[in-house]
């Protein structure tokens, strides 16, 4: 493990730890620096790391604010969601519209006179293509899907339209890249990647995106409460 990632990872730990009420601080960069036997630099990237993901707030001339909001919840971050996007950009490959397929019906509610929208576009992170997804959107609800809205947030989008966002649904399998996503991730043929599949769910439950996603630089993290009661059921013998 990088040392920067090292120290993320044990920064949240400690952080996870803790359970005083009230705001509470890091130590200072450079004491920070010196109980890691790193340097300043890679202690900064950590803690930009923390702050991106909303665990910390860096204030100038005041510290390393903890951010206790997060700390009572749940974290899941992976390496899209830890990127601003400021750092990411898209580009659109295509879009058209088509009649749905079993499973889109059976997914988006739609029957064979409905259209669903396809489309791929390629995800750019610090100006490297990382991923290719491939998604589909019910035409009804979203007439003027266009490829301004491809390469910028879909979320974003999705809650222009008035469209309150409930859950997002993954899965997650490991793959070898194709010769076609090889040419257009400029990488390897059959190199490591995660096949990630999204299911966007609306307050309601309705389902208003299907993605597949090939990602050849995939790394996530959790930081959940422990689940004594999964673990119990877990263990009962069989029937």
């Amino acid at each position: 493990m990088k040392k920067k990632e090292f120290v993320t990872q044990d920064l949240l730990s400690k952080i996870y730890q803790q359970h005083s009420d009230g705001l509470r601080k890091l130590p200072p960069e450079r004491q920070l620096a010196q109980e890691y036997g790193v340097s300043r630099f890679t202690i900064r990237q950590a803690l930009e790391k923390l702050a991106s993901i909303g665990v910390v707030r860096i204030v100038q001339g005041s510290g390393i604010w903890i951010n206790e909001q997060t700390r009572s919840n749940p974290l899941v971050y992976n390496s899209i969601t830890e990127k601003r996007f400021d750092q990411m950009r898209y580009r659109m490959i295509s879009l058209h519209k088509k009649r749905p397929d079993r499973e889109d019906q059976q997914i988006f509610d739609l029957t064979d006179d409905d259209f669903v929208w396809q489309f791929c576009r390629l995800r750019f992170v610090d100006e490297v293509a990382t991923q290719i997804e491939i998604s589909r959107m019910p035409a009804a609800m979203f007439s003027d899907l266009n490829q301004q809205a491809i390469e910028h947030s879909l979320q974003q989008y999705v809650l222009t339209k008035g469209y309150p966002i409930s859950h997002l649904l993954t899965s997650y399998r490991a793959i070898g890249v194709s010769r076609e996503q090889a040419t257009l991730l400029g990488c390897k043929k059959g190199i490591p990647a995660m096949h990630i599949n999204n299911r966007g769910i609306l307050d309601g439950g309705r389902v208003y995106e299907i993605s597949d996603i090939i990602d050849i630089n995939y790394s996530c993290t959790y930081v959940i409460p422990h689940n004594r009661d999964n673990l119990a059921f877990r263990q009962l013998p069989p029937g």
